[in-house]
């Protein structure tokens, strides 16, 4: 790829006076496939190994430390179990606690590293003992005022929180997910007839060569601006596929097969092994699985369920709640919107939180000049487009693609928004400004994320950085708040007596699943509501209320508000 080729000499030319980095900047600035192994005569240092890793760890190369001990210290590379066994061994060996708590210390000292391993601890702090990793880390975490304070009061008391969480798991109706299963694999053998039947034969669906032989080349669905993978091959990928959707109704097929089959593969017919004796699902929350800040999981990865599709609903029903207990969901409203009305203090946006009308409909009656009430649900569909891409640092192109219109349309929209919201606007743009001094962002609680593309010398790499950056604060606000009022809930809970009353059973981006006794929910749900509206000080809200909509039921697709 020639972006990431570019971007590995830039990196490496700041090396480039050492003999081993510069022999191998010469070999990558060939046209040629950079070599799997080496030159023998870089073999003859004794301090090569050392040197590579040190780099690699520089670059933020951690997968491939593994090949390197291999091609530069002789032996047979190990496989990724043998790997992966081999450091689980080392880490097992430790203090579970300290060890989680080094790699919530190096997270937030270093946001790239995302679920850092042993491996990674040690790299950072350049010792070869975890306890003395542990001791550096804590020394150098104590030299950032606002990062230990995001440590003491978010992240370490979540960790018990979480512990309890993965412990309790949550009940899953296997009948359903067995239903399910079977209704999914039909409706998936009829889409892959259409398919077949479009394309005149039967082939491999899965494989991308096959399946762009079949599109690209019989029939010949081919528009401007199409993209190739590495390897040279037309890509198959949704955003490609996107572009040809008008073309012929197998697109759509090809879509729809995706989306069945990755929902079969992923929880359908995945999750029923991973339940234990009892029926109970207990899927990993990863504190530190992401660089905003965020909550990940794993086995499954409950985050993607999707929740805008019928089928993706489905799966939530087989979420249910034990006898004598109910689930309840509590979602944050429009919480990034509302964070955003109070990083950047803009009156106009706070003051439609703060009198309650529809932020939609208000940014819709500015943007296309109407009165509120003349506002249809195409003007409020598209208002919430622009809404939200305004936060993630959408340009005009990205904008036209979401909302279906002309460049000129939407350059019109978006300067509507940004002369009407001004204060929001200059904040985004001190925030980029920020991120291109610092190299990163900050939370309202001091939480950072580095952003290193930002000084690239590519355009396109500093471009990709700077949007995320102007996220990144009130995304991360956002984790911030949850994570504080699953803290709080939990502490309730223990003072109050009702820990065996309410369980906290899932955590899914701005939601909250708690199983809690039949009758305790609406005493409990409206102690956890409170504590989650005021996970964020008043002081710091500038009046803009944090508001949390209840739900509850017998299954996690199914509820009725509170």
């Amino acid at each position: 790829d020639g972006g990431i080729k570019a971007r590995i000499i830039g990196l490496l030319k700041e090396h480039e006076e050492d003999a081993l980095f510069s022999k191998m900047l010469a070999t990558i600035r060939t046209d040629a496939p950079v070599p799997y192994k080496l030159p023998e005569e870089l073999k003859l240092n004794g301090n090569v190994l050392p040197n590579v890793l040190t780099l690699f760890d520089e670059l933020g190369f951690r997968t491939l430390k593994a090949r390197v001990r291999t091609v530069l210290g002789g032996g047979v590379e190990p496989t990724k179990e043998e790997a992966t066994e081999e450091e689980t061994e080392d880490v097992e060996s430790l203090d579970q606690t300290k060890f989680q708590e080094a790699q919530l210390m190096l997270w937030l000292l270093a946001s790239d590293y995302t679920n850092p391993s042993l491996d990674d601890i040690l790299a950072y702090t350049k010792k070869e003992k975890f306890d003395e990793a542990y001791v550096a880390l804590v020394r150098t975490l104590s030299e950032e005022e606002g990062l230990l304070k995001v440590y003491d009061t978010i992240e370490k008391p979540l960790i018990p929180v979480l512990r309890e969480a993965e412990a309790w798991g949550v009940l899953v109706d296997t009948e359903e997910m067995k239903r399910l299963s079977v209704k999914y694999k039909k409706e998936l053998g009829e889409i892959e007839r259409r398919i077949y039947k479009a394309a005149g034969h039967e082939f491999n669906i899965s494989s991308p060569k096959q399946l762009g032989d079949v599109l690209f080349d019989e029939l010949g669905l081919v528009v401007k601006g199409q993209k190739k993978t590495t390897g040279g091959q037309r890509s198959t990928r949704e955003s490609e596929l996107e572009k040809i959707r008008d073309l012929h109704p197998v697109i759509e097929d090809i879509l729809e097969y995706r989306q069945v089959q990755k929902l079969l593969s992923t929880y359908v017919d995945s999750i029923p092994p991973l339940l234990d004796a009892g029926g109970r699902l207990h899927a990993n929350f990863l504190q530190a699985g992401t660089t905003t800040g965020r909550m990940a999981s794993q086995n499954p990865n409950l985050q993607n369920i999707p929740v805008r599709s019928d089928r993706g609903r489905a799966i939530r029903n087989a979420f249910i709640a034990p006898k004598g207990f109910e689930l309840v969901a509590l979602d944050y409203s429009q919480i990034e919107l509302r964070i955003a009305a109070i990083l950047s203090e803009d009156e106009k946006l706070m003051n439609i939180f703060k009198s309650g009308r529809d932020v939609h409909t208000e940014v819709a009656s500015a943007v296309f000049g109407v009165e509120a009430d003349k506002v249809d649900k195409e003007m409020r569909r598209r208002a919430k487009i622009i809404n939200f891409g305004i936060l993630f640092g959408m340009g005009v192109n990205a904008l036209k693609a979401q909302l279906g219109t002309s460049t000129a349309e939407a350059h019109q929209f978006l300067e509507d928004y940004l002369t009407t919201f001004t204060r929001l606007a200059e904040y985004l743009e001190e925030t980029r400004g920020y991120a291109r001094k610092h190299g990163y962002t900050e939370t309202l609680f001091g939480r950072r994320r580095e952003f290193s593309g930002i000084k690239s010398p590519l355009p396109y790499v500093r471009a990709q950085a700077e949007r995320m950056a102007i996220n990144a604060p009130i995304q991360g606000t956002e984790a911030d708040v949850i994570k504080l009022a699953m803290v709080q809930v939990y502490e309730y809970l223990k003072q109050e007596g009702e820990s065996d009353s309410a369980h906290l059973t899932l955590q899914v981006h701005d939601e909250l699943v708690y199983e809690i006794a039949d009758s305790k929910v609406e005493e409990l749900t409206e102690k956890i509501r409170t504590i989650m509206e005021n996970a964020l000080p008043a002081d710091q809200t500038h009046g803009v209320p944090i508001i949390v909509e209840a739900k509850r039921g017998k299954n996690w697709g199914e509820m009725t508000a509170i």
